[in-house]
């Protein structure tokens, strides 16, 4: 692959980290999955044997304790899963699904936790009675959105297969938290006073709030001792404590009684979910193998899609200046990725692959061809590419992008096994909806809200039973000559997820940067609509130059929240996103 000054305007960015200086206002209500509170300088951290980096101190210490008692990365990733759940219920919990990405020092394996749509489900659920699509959050708040939630399943089979310590002794920390509670930080502060939905909901109004309906100030200690009940509950009895008896009818309860927007989910439903462990998704890209979550997680395709197609463009193809020639690059590459995005990835239980399966989207064959489309100004329109053996016409393309709520895990144990976690509730606070002291997912409308187009059906339609189509990108980087795990990376961020992993692979590792100055470096991309820049970090030198290559720009908050490990010598580098509260723990 050729190598692109990808970050040669770090010095340029501007990082509003010093004095926790807030970004600009964040743009309307569902553009963005969760809203840009500020940044907290990161100084990036190094391990010798083992690591935890997630979106919450709290978090990465309990991750921590578990390696350091001689726990599994499968063991860590639960822990911090619980205690997310009461530290960081705006972004995910055991109410909503994850996609996880293990390596046990010899494969990769993708363990599928995302939601189902209900039996009950139908392809029109999500129109008006006009037939046309409802206002996302129309659609968003209430029980309607919410799919079988799946993340505590999918971990108690991952502990099943890959854990060392006691499944119950995982939730101690959880526990305690909510016992003595924790105090609420600014981004929790910020994200429930700035919510106009989760009010509505009177048991989320009564804990998240005070009676004048103001957010809890900043350093509020705050228990929660429904949901310890609750983690008690999944400790003796599994993920069944969740998904049968009493927890599982309260859940159906508040889905089917909402006043306004009741939803479909039924106890047959949770009780009939299972996770599905797959094949990853690996390609080989210059000297690096990436391996991430196939269908129904978008991420790694595109991922491997946008570094494959943007490496075999020529540099200089614009004749502009190198920054701005390469997000030309980058972005004509990410047109043409998420055109096959839209057209082809669905839940692969419903929908078949192209061609002869995923992998046709990646070869090199393929890539080289959609790269020979790149020209030197913005194209106006891109359509999905055909590999051999797709039948054309056979489906019409999602026009949506979906933006969603979402946290990242990055961990690796004392055996160098790792994980790469990625774990949501969908929008930020999910659906607004509070059962026994946790939130649940508002997934559902992750699926297309337009079932067809021209008679055509859409591959992301709403299918009982069906996993709606994700951008999360858990994400295992290794030396192809070695086989060496190099890098373990992820985000939240909705669609731009996608962007945040790419970006952040190729400044590690092809540009050799460090990890933190990396992570640090200004975000775009590219999802459907305008080239985004992240606002306040470009010279408008920026904009203008690809403004005159016939792109549209956008500057905007983008939020990431990536949280990253990569191998240095015989140790770890950590890197936690400044954008966001996360931290790094180890030894």
């Amino acid at each position: 692959m050729r190598r692109a000054r990808v970050f040669a305007w770090v010095g340029l960015w501007l990082l509003t980290s010093c004095g926790g200086r807030p970004l600009p206002e964040p743009p309307p209500p569902g553009d963005l999955p969760e809203a840009a509170t500020g940044v907290v300088a990161q100084t990036g951290g190094s391990f010798r044997t083992e690591a935890v980096v997630a979106a919450n101190p709290h978090a990465a210490e309990a991750g921590a304790r578990v390696l350091a008692a001689g726990g599994s990365a499968v063991d860590a990733a639960v822990a911090v899963q619980m205690v997310l759940t009461v530290v960081e219920p705006q972004s995910s919990g055991i109410g909503g699904g994850a996609f996880l990405l293990h390596w046990d020092g010899a494969r990769v394996d993708a363990w599928d936790g995302r939601e189902t749509a209900p039996a009950a489900a139908d392809a029109r659920m999500f129109l008006d009675a006009a037939g046309q699509p409802r206002a996302f959050h129309d659609a968003v708040v209430g029980g309607l959105s919410v799919g079988v939630p799946g993340a505590v399943r999918m971990l108690e089979a991952a502990h099943r297969a890959h854990g060392r310590r006691p499944w119950a002794s995982l939730f101690e920390e959880a526990i305690r938290l909510c016992d003595e509670g924790f105090e609420v930080s600014p981004r929790l502060n910020a994200l429930l006073e700035g919510d106009v939905h989760l009010r509505k909901d009177p048991t989320a109004l009564r804990h998240f709030y005070d009676a004048a309906g103001r957010a809890l100030p900043v350093g509020t200690r705050l228990m929660n001792p429904p949901l310890s009940a609750v983690f008690r509950a999944l400790a003796a009895q599994g993920a069944d404590a969740l998904h049968a008896g009493p927890l599982a009818a309260a859940v159906v309860e508040g889905v089917r009684a909402h006043p306004s927007n009741p939803g479909r989910l039924s106890r047959a439903d949770l009780e009939a979910y299972r996770p599905v462990k797959r094949d990853a998704l690996c390609a080989d890209v210059d000297r690096w193998r990436i391996c991430g979550m196939p269908p129904p997680s978008s991420g790694a395709l595109a991922v491997a899609q946008i570094l494959g197609i943007a490496g075999r463009v020529p540099a200089g193809v614009t004749g502009a200046a190198g920054d701005v020639d390469f997000l030309h690059r980058y972005i004509e590459a990410s047109r043409l990725a998420f055109a096959d995005r839209a057209l082809y990835v669905a839940d692969p239980a419903f929908v078949k692959a192209p061609g002869d399966g995923w992998a046709s989207l990646l070869s090199p064959a393929y890539l080289s061809a959609r790269a020979a489309l790149v020209g030197p100004r913005a194209a106006v329109q891109v359509e999905a590419g055909v590999p051999d053996g797709t039948t054309t016409g056979a489906l019409a393309p999602d026009p949506r992008a979906a933006f969603t709520g979402t946290s990242h895990v990055s961990i690796v144990d004392a055996e160098g096994h790792a994980v790469a976690l990625t774990t949501s509730i969908e929008d930020a606070f999910g659906a607004r909806l509070m059962v026994e002291g946790f939130l649940l997912n508002n997934q559902l409308t992750d699926f297309s809200f337009v079932p067809e187009v021209d008679g055509r059906p859409v591959a992301n339609r709403v299918e009982p039973g069906k996993r709606p189509r994700s951008s999360m990108s858990p994400t295992l980087v290794f030396d192809r000559s070695s086989g060496a795990l190099q890098l373990v990376v992820g985000s939240p961020g909705g669609a731009p997820i996608i962007h945040y992993t790419a970006r952040t692979v190729w400044g590690a590792l092809w540009d050799g940067q460090p990890l933190q100055t990396v992570v640090d470096a200004p975000n775009f991309g590219f999802t459907g609509g305008p080239v985004l820049l992240e606002v306040g970090r470009f010279e408008a030198a920026m904009k203008t130059g690809l403004e005159a290559l016939g792109h549209k720009v956008e500057e905007r908050p983008m939020p990431s929240g990536i949280h990253a490990l990569m191998r240095v010598g015989t140790g770890w580098a950590t890197a936690a996103d400044p954008r966001r509260e996360g931290a790094a723990r180890g030894r």
